[in-house]
């Protein structure tokens, strides 16, 4: 049976996954830092009860009066926002829709569902990949992210779908892969294979399939390393260089010279563009004064979920990002346009144009391991690796460290 006709999923080789973070209130995440504190000091000074609710915005999860624990990781105070809030918790980085790389307040007083399980295993070490709910076509690029920062849990078109940690544990301890996987293709390919390598196989070799990700698993060596060395540069280069041996050591990701994205017209300090547009003739992204180049055309139509990642990254630091805020501290926003985001914009450019660039050679890959010969599901059932326990499914259950819960009492894990 070919690997086509019987690839397992996704969800049975990496079988713990964990549903996307639901924060409740838009002003507790956005793209800078420095907006978000000033957001936390206008609910802190609010000076009486039913202010600081307006502010809040209470939901059925948090209301002024909820006692809940720190997220794992965070100093910030545990008891309730009716009374003295504490100092502003220092904001972090998380991943919206993959790609955009925001900020978020982290004090699970006004996050409604953090999942903090996630907190807890959130480190250096760590890897996650979400995978988000797609109409699937065989032409389709796979519903597959990756992140070395929490990531949201959603596509960039807002398509919710499950974050699936490679790591059950801080430090890069127990994988979260189906119990004798790993042995089962190092058996079957003649050579090791680690927790990383079978990341790298998912991001390059997976499809999309009825039920989610279809990840055939070939037993041909070559293929193997080739469809590993493609998927390492892959998740290089969608961790900003972060993770994976894709690339030069400790480096990030840059295009060749002549080629490397330059600003040409600086973006005023006062005030944030109202458009953005592509100059295809003179490869420029145009925001509103400001103009970069050279932008590769495979960097502006690089789409994911149907979505344009540079123009909606663009679009969530315009002028018009927070028209129509429900939410009285949403409507805060920054003055000006940040030189943090000229930098991140000028990486998100290389970052998209090599991934446009490495598509081909992952299409033709991925068709190769799906019309070839694979361990197929019949085969893992019959190694004792499918079907999944269902231990393999849940959390790590005990960790060595203790967390804050509500009122500064410590939590049992």
């Amino acid at each position: 049976m070919t690997a086509k006709q019987d690839a397992p999923l996704l969800s049975d080789l990496l079988p713990w996954s964990v549903p996307p973070l639901r924060p409740g209130r838009a002003w507790v995440t956005g793209p800078d830092p420095a907006v978000l504190r000033r957001r936390w000091d206008a609910l802190a000074a609010a000076d009486d009860t039913a202010e600081r609710a307006r502010l809040l915005c209470p939901s059925r999860a948090r209301t002024l009066h909820t006692a809940v624990g720190q997220l794992p990781g965070q100093a910030t105070a545990t008891g309730s926002l009716a009374g003295a809030p504490g100092r502003c918790p220092e904001p972090v980085r998380f991943a919206h829709g993959g790609f955009d790389l925001r900020w978020l307040l982290p004090d699970h007083r006004l996050i409604d569902t953090a999942r903090p399980e996630l907190w807890r295993v959130a480190d250096a070490r760590q890897l996650f990949v979400v995978e988000w709910t797609a109409q699937p076509r065989e032409t389709d690029p796979p519903p597959l992210l990756c992140s070395a920062v929490l990531p949201d849990g959603r596509s960039p078109a807002g398509r919710g779908g499950r974050i699936r940690p490679l790591h059950k544990r801080p430090g890069g301890h127990e994988p979260n892969l189906a119990p004798g996987l790993t042995a089962l293709l190092a058996e079957r390919l003649g050579r090791p294979v680690a927790p990383a390598d079978v990341l790298a196989w998912v991001m390059a070799a997976a499809r999309s399939a009825a039920g989610g990700c279809a990840v055939p698993l070939p037993v041909d060596t070559g293929l193997w390393e080739r469809g590993v060395a493609l998927g390492e540069r892959l998740v290089w280069l969608q961790t900003r260089g972060a993770h994976g041996r894709g690339g030069p050591a400790g480096a990030r990701p840059r295009l060749p010279g002549g080629r490397r994205p330059y600003v040409r017209a600086a973006l005023p300090p006062r005030g944030l563009p109202a458009t953005c547009a592509y100059d295809a003739d003179e490869e420029a992204l145009l925001l509103g004064a400001g103009r970069i180049a050279p932008v590769p055309a495979g960097a502006w139509a690089y789409h994911a979920d149907g979505v344009r990642v540079l123009e909606a990254w663009c679009a969530a630091r315009s002028a018009t990002a927070g028209a129509g805020a429900q939410e009285p501290l949403a409507a805060l926003g920054p003055d000006g346009w940040s030189p943090e985001w000229t930098t991140e914009l000028l990486e998100l450019v290389t970052v998209l144009a090599l991934l446009a660039e490495a598509e081909p050679e992952r299409a033709a890959l991925r068709q190769e391991a799906a019309q070839g010969p694979g361990i197929g599901v019949a085969e893992l059932r019959a190694a004792g690796v499918l079907p999944v326990p269902a231990r393999a499914r849940r959390p790590a259950s005990v960790l060595d460290h203790q967390e804050e819960g509500p009122g500064g009492q410590f939590a049992l894990l």
